[in-house]
């Protein structure tokens, strides 16, 4: 049987256009400064929280933006004046309360972790200027802009199961290294001391470095033999 005109309109579903959140992207760019975990910080030059301290961040733009990635560059270039190594997608938060420019706002935040001497970030744009803050004081901070020592929180806890997991931050060390200085840039990651008999046995039974044969570093101490990721 031929529907009607009418009766083909009936069950059509109805379209409605529904309103995009806010969409910012934010980013946790974290390094060992003077042995501990920091992450860097930009002051705020603009309402909301003009004069605060923040995650650097910036809108997304689907118009310049071709995906996330993209995004978080473009962000990074712009505020930082740098491109990010080792990005990685951190987590997404989102809510009515968390933008006072939007009914409703949605971050998506990336976390890089690279060593410091390997960017040289400079104030961009909507900064007025930049600090490294070690991100046990920061997570703390309730005077941070947004919700962003939350964000802190989030990218410190991932960072550290990371290394519990003996996920090794080999970025941080020469390509050959002691088992102490692996050990010590572990320590400053997770923000406390290991025991050296269980994560050198953790490191023997995951297989993750090798001797280099005949490579030993010398100093004031006793020679430590070198390794090399496995």
């Amino acid at each position: 049987m031929v529907k009607t005109n009418s009766e083909s309109e009936k069950v059509q579903p109805s379209r409605t256009i529904h309103p995009m959140p806010f969409t910012r992207i934010e980013l946790a760019v974290m390094s060992i400064v003077d042995g501990r975990l920091a992450v860097l910080l930009g002051k705020r030059v603009a309402a909301p929280h003009e004069g605060q301290w923040a995650l650097p961040g910036g809108v997304l733009r689907i118009d310049l933006d071709e995906d996330l990635d993209a995004a978080a560059q473009r962000v990074a270039t712009e505020r930082l004046g740098v491109q990010l190594p080792f990005l990685r997608h951190l987590t997404a938060v989102g809510g009515k309360l968390r933008d006072s420019r939007a009914p409703w706002a949605l971050s998506i935040a990336f976390r890089a972790l690279l060593p410091i001497e390997t960017i040289d970030p400079k104030a961009g744009k909507r900064l007025e200027a930049l600090r490294w803050v070690p991100v046990d004081e920061a997570m703390q901070d309730v005077s941070l802009a947004f919700d962003h020592a939350g964000l802190i929180h989030s990218a410190t806890e991932t960072t550290r199961i990371e290394i519990d997991r003996l996920e090794l931050p080999f970025g941080f060390l020469p390509e050959k290294f002691t088992l102490g200085e692996l050990q010590t840039c572990c320590e400053s990651l997770l923000g406390r001391r290991l025991d050296k008999s269980s994560f050198r046995r953790r490191l023997d039974e995951r297989k993750l470095v090798a001797p280099v044969p005949g490579e030993m570093r010398t100093g004031a101490f006793r020679p430590a033999q070198l390794y090399r990721r496995r």
